[in-house]
């Protein structure tokens, strides 16, 4: 009887502090409207960087207290059983209650320190898997087309009204209306719009506020993301996304977390995934916000993916790094990456470093220009899953966080990564139009990384790769660093022949010194690239670029990372704004 009571009693702790865990999310995610309405952009940071410590903090504490009023019997298992049973009972009645369970295996894996998954004393994979038939339905408001779709996008706007005005909502309303009758002109044959349902709640990242949802006709869809903009003047709709593909990028790996206040992510997921069927469950739970449950169903996948497949994992494909052991599963679109126990000259950086390098792109708004890896402890993997080069390489480079028990490979730090072709690679397989703008989408990396305050240190093409869209994103950190860091300097001019003709650098240079008139040599262009990146991006070549940007960054200014394509706006009628390509349109829609 004792125990059964100490289980109820720890089970209620526990989940009260995912309760308590949760309510903080929540007010956190609630105040991005306001930020926002008063374009508090700073603030906005803030937020993301609390919000994205809470689920660790929690975790941290309540495994504190769970070990320390158990006492003696904080190691015993049977124990530990009753208890996560008893939690079992206890939040049957919540929503969302995979992620209970995936917060009391958190805090298992905190006190028993487990490798690989012990289900004596956690919820296994399939008890945490997401259930698209009992999350429910999302809260959607539906408008129906009426005759016009100015009259159903008016309705649409007033039931999301802001406190902060509209610039001018008559024309918003013209503009939304114009680039959906322009998208279905162009790829449903002119076919109407029967209906479309929106998600009640507003997503927030960055300094947009985003509608998200469907437009419905007979017998196709498409998705719909209306993106607001607030401007001096007001708000306004910056743009109106509407192919998967884009919308698909809006809501990719490469990017921040959403702030929007959902009573069920389940359901929202479940909505969401209808719109992007391709997007994994695991990448949707992360975008909005709930990482943790992200690398917890990524790595359920991934398992299950093990158990219905035979190929091994190998060597990614690639040039060799230096900090890095990277492999891959052929048949998965994974990589996995290791820190090396030691670093090949001219590396300095510690492992201790390399971590911390992570953690600042886990912190911070990734501009869809970064990699989004999640960190994972003490795993457990069949061997003969290993290749034998990829074994030997773990082996003898990682030996200090890689070692075999018996049947196993046992790894007790990795980072995983969605799998990308490496720019270099890529620039040398595809035809020269593709490679063109690859080259030219690589010096479009480089900026926005640099307006996120990003420099990534280490522009070689190999530290770069190609997404599914053709995106080009930057995955290697070990050298990455702010730009408000750096000090950007032109390289002197020689004094003598005897300068002019070193291979050595015969002026000093400091630890955090940068010459950007050096970056094109040493990047291996093939020529028509070369061409393409400098025909577009040679000014990043210039350290007057980075030193002004330097300047604005560290004058707080929050420069915009466009998370679409760019528009072209042109003045139209008494001074309403139109993107250019639709002008047309709207004068016949008047």
């Amino acid at each position: 009887m004792p125990d059964t009571i100490n289980a109820k009693n720890f089970a209620t702790q526990i989940v009260d502090a995912f309760n308590k865990y949760n309510d903080d999310f929540k007010l956190i995610t609630q105040k991005a409207r306001e930020r926002f309405e008063n374009r508090d952009w700073i603030s906005n940071q803030e937020d993301a960087a609390e919000r994205i410590d809470l689920y660790d903090d929690s975790v941290n504490r309540t495994a504190y207290f769970c070990k320390r009023d158990l006492g003696e019997r904080k190691f015993d298992k049977e124990l530990w059983a009753d208890i996560r049973d008893e939690y079992a009972r206890q939040i049957a009645k919540f929503p969302d209650s995979e992620f209970f369970k995936t917060f009391f295996s958190s805090i298992t894996r905190r006190v028993f320190t487990t490798i690989g998954v012990d289900p004596q004393v956690e919820f296994i994979a399939l008890d945490i898997e997401h259930n698209s038939a009992t999350a429910g339905n999302a809260i959607l408001r539906t408008y129906r087309n009426r005759g016009e779709l100015r009259y159903l996008f008016d309705e649409l706007l007033a039931d999301y009204e802001l406190t902060a005005p509209y610039r001018d909502i008559e024309t918003t309303i013209r503009f939304v209306s114009a680039e959906v009758d322009a998208f279905c002109s162009a790829n449903m044959g002119h076919a109407s719009v029967k209906q479309i349902s929106m998600l009640e709640a507003i997503f927030y990242r960055g300094t947009r506020a985003c509608l998200v949802g469907r437009i419905e006709g007979d017998g196709w869809s498409t998705p719909m993301v209306i993106a607001l903009k607030n401007m001096d003047e007001g708000i306004m709709a910056d743009a109106v996304l509407l192919s998967l593909n884009d919308v698909s990028t809006f809501f990719g790996f490469t990017r921040s977390y959403f702030h929007a206040d959902i009573e069920s992510v389940g359901a929202t997921v479940n909505f969401l995934k209808s719109l992007m069927p391709r997007k994994s469950i695991a990448e949707l739970y992360t975008v909005l916000g709930r990482a943790k449950q992200g690398k917890t169903e990524r790595f359920r996948s991934l398992i299950r993916h093990l158990e219905n497949s035979t190929d091994q994992f190998i060597i990614a494909q690639g040039d060799k790094g230096m900090v890095m052991e990277v492999f891959t599963l052929p048949s998965y679109d994974l990589v996995f990456k290791i820190i090396r126990d030691r670093f090949a000259f001219p590396k300095s950086i510690s492992r201790r470093g390399v971590m911390e390098k992570y953690e600042l792109v886990f912190r911070r708004d990734r501009a869809g220009r970064l990699v989004d890896a999640q960190e994972f402890r003490r795993l457990q993997f069949n061997k003969d899953r290993f290749s034998e080069e990829l074994m030997t390489a773990l082996l003898t480079e990682c030996a200090d966080t890689c070692r075999l028990e018996g049947d196993y490979v046992i790894i007790e730090h990795l980072y995983m990564e969605r799998r990308l072709r490496p720019l270099n690679l890529y620039l040398r397989e595809m035809p020269a139009e593709e490679s063109r703008l690859a080259a030219i989408d690589y010096g479009q990396s480089i900026r926005d990384l640099a307006n996120s305050n990003i420099f990534a240190g280490d522009l070689l093409l190999k530290n770069f790769g190609v997404t599914r869209q053709g995106r080009v994103i930057f995955y290697d950190y070990d050298e990455l660093c702010l730009v408000t860091e750096c000090n950007f300097r032109r390289l002197p001019e020689p004094r003598d022949e005897f300068e002019e003709m070193s291979s050595d650098a015969w002026f000093y240079v400091g630890p955090n010194d940068i010459f950007p008139e050096q970056f094109v040599n040493f990047l291996g262009f093939p020529d028509e690239a070369k061409a393409a990146f400098m025909e577009y991006h040679s000014e990043i070549l210039d350290s007057d670029y980075w030193n002004d940007l330097k300047r604005r960054l560290a004058s707080g200014e929050v420069i915009d990372v466009l998370p679409y394509a760019p528009r072209l706006w042109t003045t139209h009628h008494g001074g309403g704004i139109y993107p250019a390509g639709v002008r047309e349109l709207q004068e016949e829609s008047d």
